[in-house]
This record gives structure tokens, sequence and C-alpha cells, in this order.
């Protein structure tokens, strides 16, 4: 049997939001109205004093002595002053263009919102439609999947997931029917009360964390690829190897590595969090690494790994007020997202955020955190939200191209790390990206230490395992 060809590696990586986002823009709009308000009222003062001069005393008793002189300055000073191009008129106009500046960013931020509104409301009545009239929806489906079905046999040797590989946006699409195709039978949803009507029937339970190694001479990461190579090492099932022939294999599913300058003083900390290790039906527990961590994490509730991870911080002493990044793959970045404020106002410095491969479009991170996310085009997970990542000052999102026909387009080597890498990499075009470079600048804290410790923990569910 012939292996299917490889895939070229990571191509057509786009950046969009941060220094680029329209977030920026609007501000910059913004500030530029507040700029021309200033020059406007400052011209308006300009003129006010002006006036002075058409009754200044010297000039009045001028008139006795050259009458026909004082008459020409006065005409010309209020033609200056109040006449169709006087100063008057002109503060008046910078003014309006400030209130017009004003006017476009809040058009430029009701387009924006509107778009994302009427793309989700047409999903949705779509899903309805679906539902509410079976016997058309039947047909469609029909002649749809006949079209689909046809397509895969003849383009794709009858293989559905290389189709689907091809054509993700068809989870997008899907995903966001389903609360019209609800709502069609008496239940009005939207998207976000669907996931909560999900997560529901996922009991969370309580944190156990228990400290398992501590690795003191741990590699220091030096830029973006190696913070995701460090993730991808978390990620492996057998992530460390025993020290010893009768010492088991490392049982954790985070860590906390610990990063210091030469003068053995914590820089920051990068917690690792990685993706989904049980796929569960609703009502059944597993891990703190389960499916109901995912649709717990994307219905915006306090998760049992995030607890997990709070309290793997305090162990760590991540308490000290420094840099902290959370760092995750697929479940592990929803779960990083969706953790934020929460550890944010308990007191941690999170200051960044990575993401690989996870639907976080939907979830609200502080203003002040800076967040990268990391996009496979062809993985279809990033799309289980059915949401585009808010295009703001503090979001970064990096789409690329990379597959392979099946579900390794969501395997965190020679995808998200490459992609890392390439962010990483003088020579590459992307590296010189201006909000790439913003946030790679930003990452003083955990790439320019000297030494680094890790410490792994274990995450469980208390009464579970």
């Amino acid at each position: 049997m012939t292996e299917p060809a490889k895939p070229p590696g990571v191509t057509n990586v786009d950046v969009s939001g941060g220094m680029k986002s329209t977030t920026v823009q609007c501000d910059d709009l913004l500030a530029l109205s507040r700029l021309t308000d200033e020059v406007g009222e400052d011209t308006l003062k300009i003129a006010a004093a002006g006036h002075k001069f058409l009754v200044e005393p010297n000039v009045l008793a001028s008139s006795l002595l050259n009458p026909g002189g004082v008459v020409k300055f006065e005409a010309a000073m209020a033609v200056a002053l109040d006449g169709p191009h006087g100063l008057t008129a002109t503060s008046a106009g910078i003014r309006l263009r400030g209130e017009a500046l004003k006017a476009s960013k809040i058009a430029y931020e009701m387009a924006d919102e509107l778009a994302a509104k009427s793309l989700e409301v047409s999903r949705w009545f779509a899903g309805k439609a679906v539902t509410a009239t079976p016997t058309v929806a039947a047909a469609t489906a029909l002649l749809t999947g006949g079209a689909i079905a046809a397509d895969v046999h003849a383009n794709y040797d009858g293989d559905w997931m290389k189709w689907l590989m091809d054509h993700p946006g068809m989870v997008d699409n899907l995903i966001g029917m389903t609360p019209g195709m609800i709502s069609s039978l008496g239940i009005p949803v939207d998207l976000a009360t669907t996931l909560d009507l999900l997560a529901a029937t996922y009991p969370d339970g309580n944190a156990v964390v228990t400290p398992s190694r501590s690795h003191p001479h741990a590699d220091v990461p030096k830029d973006l690829h190696d913070l995701m190579e460090g993730l991808a090492m978390r990620n492996k099932p057998d992530v460390l190897e025993p020290r010893g022939k009768d010492e088991p294999v490392d049982p954790a599913n985070i860590d906390v590595r610990i990063i210091k300058n030469a003068q053995n003083e914590v820089t920051g900390y990068v917690v690792d969090i990685p993706g989904t290790k049980h796929w569960n039906p609703p009502g059944v527990v597993e891990s703190a690494n389960d499916t109901g961590v995912n649709v717990d994490a994307m219905a915006g509730n306090r998760t049992v790994l995030q607890k997990g991870i709070e309290e793997a911080l305090r162990m760590a002493g991540a308490t000290d007020g420094k840099p902290v990044m959370l760092l995750g793959h697929s479940q592990g970045g929803i779960v990083a997202a969706q953790s934020t404020p929460d550890l944010v106002a308990s007191g941690y410095n999170v200051t960044h955020v990575v993401t690989a491969g996870s639907p976080v479009g939907r979830i609200d991170v502080p203003a002040n955190v800076q967040m990268l996310s990391l996009e496979n085009r062809n993985d279809i997970v990033p799309r289980l939200d059915a949401a585009d990542n808010p295009d703001t000052a503090n979001r970064t999102t990096v789409k690329f191209d990379q597959n392979y026909g099946d579900f390794k387009n969501h395997n965190i080597e020679e995808n998200y790390s490459e992609a890392a890498r390439q962010l990483s990499d003088p020579g590459s075009k992307t590296y010189h990206d201006p909000a790439v470079a913003r946030y790679r600048d930003s990452l003083g804290a955990f790439t320019n230490g000297s030494q680094a410790e890790t410490r792994t923990y274990r995450v469980t569910r208390e009464g579970v395992n």
C-alpha cells in the first residue's frame, strides 16, 4: 500500500488581530478625533483672542490719525476672523471633522458586530428551516448528500475524512445550524444556551492536585518554537521516562515551567496544558481531561482542570506576582483562555496565553492579557465554536494551511510546532509581521531566562480517579 504524500508543510500563513486589529484602528480613529478636537478648540481660542484687536483702544485711537487705514485693518481682521475661510469657520470645520472621525469609529465597530451577528443568525435560520419543513429538508439533504458522496467517490477515492479536511467549513455551518434545529422543536435557544444545556449533562466536581516530579535542569525556552515544543512533550502519554528502572512513568497531566535568570531569580512561569485524553458521553465522568471539560469550558464554566491549574500555580510559587503564561493545545487552549479572568481575579499575574488548535472565539480574555492563537485551516477542532476570534488589540490569530487528510492536522508536531517555528525564524516572512513581532518581543519573562525548572502535577477529580 502506498503511503499518502506528505503535505508541503505549513503554508499560507496569515496574521490578524493584535497590532492590525479593527480595535486598534478604531482606537487610532478615536485618538485622532480627540487630537482634532484639541486643534479645533485651540483655533477657536486664537479666534476669540483676535477679536480683542477689533476694539483695542490703541487701534481705535489711531483712527484719528489714519481713519482709512484703520477701516482697512478692521475689515481685513474681521474677514480673517469671521469670514467664510476665517479662524472661526476653520475651528468649526475642524471640530466637525473630529465628530466625523468619532462617527466613523462607531460605524466600523457596528459593521463588524453586525457582520458577525448576521452570519450567526443566518446559520440559525438555516437550521430552523431544516427541521421546520421535514419534506423539503429531506429532499435537500438527499440532493446535497448525493452531491457530496459523488465528490468523495470521484475525487477522494471514497475517503470521507480526507474530504472533510478539505472542507472544514462544513463544521462551522453544522454547529451554527444546531440551535435553529433545536428551536424548531419548541425549545428556543442560541449557541450559548445550547452549550449551557449540554454542559449541564456533564458533572464537574472538585480537583485533586498531586505534585509528581521536579526537574531542576529543564531546557530553557528561547522562543515561541521552544515553548510549543515543551507543550508537545507534555502532550505525549509517556512524556518523561523513568529516571530509574523501578520508577514508574510520570503520571502528570500538566506542568509548570519556572524560568529563572542567572541570579536564580524567578522571571516567569509557563503552564503547559495538553488536550483531551478521554472522549466520554454525557453523564459519564472520566478525568480532568475529558469531554465534559471541553463543553464546560466552552460554555464559560469554571472546570475541574482550571481549578487544578490554579492549585498547581500556587504550589509552584506563582503567588509571587511574576508573569504567568498559559500554553494549551486543543482542550488545553480552551481551558487556558477560559481560566484567565478567574486567575487574574485571584491575584495571579497572567500576562500571556498561547492556544494551538483551540476553539476560543467565544471566550472573553482580559484586555491586559496578550493572547496568541494558532489555527490550522484544515483542522476542524478550532471550528467547533462556529466563531471567528475577536479582532482586538490583545488577541492575535495566526492561521495556516497544513493538510494530511486526517486528524493529524490537529497534532502539535509538524502543525502548530512548525507554525511557531516560522514565527520565531528571522528568515520567515511571518516573523516580521508587526502583530507577531509585538507579541514575540513581549515574551522576555519566559524566553530570556538562564535556567529553568519543570514541576509536573497530576490533576484528578475527587472520587473519580
